[in-house]
């Protein structure tokens, strides 16, 4: 059975966001094709619209040369087209194969799970990565007892349990070790060449060159082309990817002098997805953590927080410190602007000065002074700028950049003294974000240390002086001076080296 699949112009908004503005893409049987981009480009919203997850406000999928709307992923799979995403879609709490053929499991003539059969079809996909898992990974182990690898080996497992004639692989190496990758481009050479069709979503570089025939590159929602992977070159591919003339912003923060205090030191920090980061942030500087999304910049953050366990050595301003709780980061005049406000950032349905007051109770006293609580929230309201009709108006009645107003404004009432943000400006529009950089640069002329990290290339290009690139949970490359452009930050989040030049 041979597939055939073109996708034609299409375009999803997200409310006044665009996240595809023009998106094509052309595969057929035993292709494997790279689809590539920067931050934000639209990889993973093409690949949902392909399988039904997300419908689409304009253009067209082609599948053999007929018209196709997947209303929803069950529709996609009936057609032999499903994907594996790096966000796992497994249920913790029941076993291995039970993941893997849930909605589609075995059946005896009378309609009951054939358990026997279920058993027997997880072993034989299992044995597929034999050799690089462990003894663990077994049919009726709870899957919230594995490992983030092998939790991914079942997700990929749980993809082929159907066969699929077109299977999407969006970031599934980016938990695997180096055996079980190898492994995977291994199945996936024999996929292809039983006539399966593969399109692979990559932050690495040196993978792409590895599996892919061609890759088509995505630009802000748009895709720019497709090429040949044996004859092209890394360097020709990031080009792609950026624009032809990068626009940094006129707020950009001045560089800190080399004899300002030393608010945060670094060294050998691991933790989460984190691996032997270190660095040092001075007081009055923005310092810019880049790379593609999830590669270790939430971790980081969360552990400087004390929100996750970790390991290595950390001094705020000279002190060595080890936090094991929030708190313990809070009394160090440190504050922590996650990057999912509605999940981690507000509580929706409390007003605005309940918020605003969240973690900083304590400094009204036990019965509370609801006066200076009222007072000191109306003065950070009008420093953001915030437009609200009342302090007692609940949180959820604010649009999305005068809620995130408000998940800044309560850390900024503490006056820290080390601020850690998380993209903070995602999703927030282009008045709002002007405003929160014209913030920043106040900030950090008042010595506030800064660490940054946004999932928006421009704003790292803009704003900040440094920029460290995470990759895999480690630092890729710093970037400063010269060579902190598009290119390179692209460049360096891809993992890319010389090594696939064409001469």
């Amino acid at each position: 059975m041979t597939l055939q699949l073109s996708v034609r112009s299409i375009v999803k908004r997200y409310g006044g966001v665009v996240a595809l503005r023009d998106g094509n893409l052309d595969i057929q049987s035993g292709e494997v094709i790279s689809l590539i981009g920067a931050n934000g480009s639209g990889k993973s919203t093409l690949s949902k619209i392909i399988t039904g997850v997300v419908a689409p406000n304009g253009g067209q999928l082609l599948l053999n040369g007929h018209p196709v709307h997947f209303s929803n992923p069950q529709a996609a799979r009936g057609r032999g087209i499903t994907a594996v995403y790096q966000e796992l879609s497994l249920v913790p709490d029941m076993t291995v194969a039970e993941n893997i053929w849930l909605a589609h499991e075995p059946l005896h003539l009378n309609f009951r799970v054939n358990r026997k059969a279920m058993r027997k079809n997880t072993e034989d996909l299992i044995a597929l990565f034999g050799g690089t898992i462990s003894e663990r990974l077994q049919p009726d182990t709870l899957v919230t007892a594995l490992p983030p690898d092998e939790r991914q080996i079942v997700e990929i497992l749980k993809a082929l349990s159907i066969d699929p004639q077109l299977l999407i692989l969006d970031e599934a190496t980016a938990s695997l070790d180096s055996s079980q990758v190898n492994r995977l481009f291994s199945l996936i050479k024999q996929w292809q060449a039983a006539g399966k069709a593969i399109i692979f979503i990559t932050h690495r570089m040196d993978e792409i060159f590895r599996i892919a025939d061609k890759a088509t590159v995505l630009r802000n929602g748009q895709s720019v082309g497709t090429v040949d992977i044996a004859s092209t070159s890394e360097r020709e591919i990031v080009n792609m990817m950026i624009e032809s003339a990068a626009t940094p912003d006129d707020i950009k923060i001045p560089v800190v002098s080399e004899d300002a205090p030393v608010r945060l030191a670094v060294q050998n920090l691991g933790g989460g997805r984190v691996e032997d980061v270190s660095f040092t942030l001075r007081d009055g500087e923005l310092l810019g953590l880049g790379g593609l999304h999830g590669q270790g910049q939430e971790d980081l953050l969360l552990a400087l927080f004390g929100a996750i366990p970790y390991t290595g050595s950390v001094k705020v301003s000279g002190k060595e410190v080890h936090y094991r709780h929030p708190r313990d980061a809070m009394n160090d005049d440190i504050a922590f602007v996650p990057g999912d406000r509605g999940r981690e950032g507000l509580l929706l349905v409390r007003s605005i000065i309940e918020n605003f007051q969240l973690p900083s109770w304590h400094k009204y006293g036990a019965l509370h002074n609801r006066d200076a609580a009222q007072r000191d929230a109306r003065a950070m309201a009008d420093d953001l700028q915030l437009v609200y009709a009342g302090m007692e108006t609940p949180v959820n009645s604010l649009s999305g950049g005068n809620a995130q107003k408000v998940v800044l404004g309560k850390w900024l009432l503490r006056q820290p003294k080390l601020l850690l943000l998380d993209d903070p400006t995602k999703g927030v529009d282009v008045g709002t974000k002007g405003e929160f950089y014209a913030l920043l640069k106040r900030l950090t002329e008042a010595g506030t240390a800064i660490l940054f990290y946004s999932s928006d290339d421009d704003e790292l290009l803009g704003l900040c002086n440094r920029v460290l690139v995470l990759q895999d949970g480690r630092v890729r490359d710093t970037l400063t001076g010269e060579r902190l452009t598009h290119s390179e930050l692209v460049a360096a989040s891809m993992g890319a080296t010389n090594n696939h030049e064409v001469a």
